[in-house]
């Protein structure tokens, strides 16, 4: 398991029940997590510091029950890398602090090139693995559907003190790849978060277990003469680590080293929380 501990502003205080009982900075957020099967060691809905739950509907989705006052957003750091978080629909944040063990293997990487190295972000959301990338001095393309998320990963790049090197693009990430093959275009290094269900702009249909296979295969062909890398992350419930292996290993061919595995966070009581899965794709200098 490929687990994220190195966070001082942010920290899994408890779990139990379905739920995890998270330390966001100042403000503490209790939240659900299917993961969760075991039982709680205490009340966590209890606890005198708590700022806010997230309580499901039985009719689907669910809301915000605030219980401390809170500010409507705020900023976290991860060593020199600055997010700004906030509650937001069906449970998130803004950001998943697990996958800042992936911030830390993309950065060593793109530091250890020697070159200047050009990375694709898709499914890019708010742009974790973007401001890690480009603070560690690639230029990188940032591509998600959705404009407020976008814009959010613009805002997420200022505050890390990154005035440059981002293109930011609202688009079909299918439809962007198909383009810049099209176009010619090459990347070093390729880094995907695909949903596990979705729809395009025009109601293109995606579901992971039917879609993953030919997108990966798709993006392989603009992989430059000298990648650097290609990381698949998965959030989709019963997807095991070894089905991206498998992906990454039949799109890419025998080149590259393939690493997959679970990604995790550690926990108040010594545990390791699963978080989805990963897998990494490297090539040897």
């Amino acid at each position: 398991m490929l687990i994220a501990d190195g966070w001082e502003d942010y920290a899994v205080l408890a779990t139990g029940g379905g739920y995890k009982l998270e330390r966001w900075k100042d403000v503490v957020l209790l939240r659900p997590d299917p993961q969760v099967i075991w039982p709680a060691r205490r009340d966590l809905f209890s606890e005198p510091s708590l700022n806010a739950v997230y309580r499901r509907s039985d009719k689907g989705g669910g809301a915000w029950e605030m219980r401390k006052p809170m500010p409507a957003e705020w900023t976290v750091s991860y060593k020199d890398l600055r997010f700004k978080v906030r509650p937001m629909g069906f449970k998130h944040t803004g950001l998943f602090p697990e996958q800042a063990a992936h911030w830390d293997r993309m950065r060593a990487l793109i530091a250890g090139a020697g070159r200047k190295v050009k990375v694709l972000n898709l499914f890019a959301y708010t742009g974790g693995a973007t401001v890690a990338c480009a603070k560690a001095g690639a230029e990188v393309v940032h591509v998600d559907a959705a404009k407020g998320m976008v814009e959010r990963a613009g805002e997420n790049a200022r505050l890390s003190g990154i005035g440059s090197g981002i293109r930011y693009i609202v688009d079909d990430c299918k439809k962007f790849v198909q383009r810049e093959i099209r176009r010619g275009n090459k990347y070093d290094a390729i880094v995907m978060d695909p949903p596990s269900y979705g729809r395009g702009p025009a109601g293109e249909m995606w579901k992971i277990e039917e879609s993953l296979f030919p997108f990966v295969s798709l993006c392989a062909e603009l992989l430059s003469d000298e990648p650097l890398f290609f990381l698949i992350n998965s959030y989709t419930t019963g997807l095991q680590p070894m089905v991206l292996q498998n992906i990454l290993r039949l799109c890419l061919g025998g080149r590259p080293r393939i690493d997959a595995y679970e990604v995790g966070l550690p926990t108040g009581e010594g545990i390791p929380l699963p978080c989805g899965a990963g897998g990494m794709a490297t090539y040897e200098r």
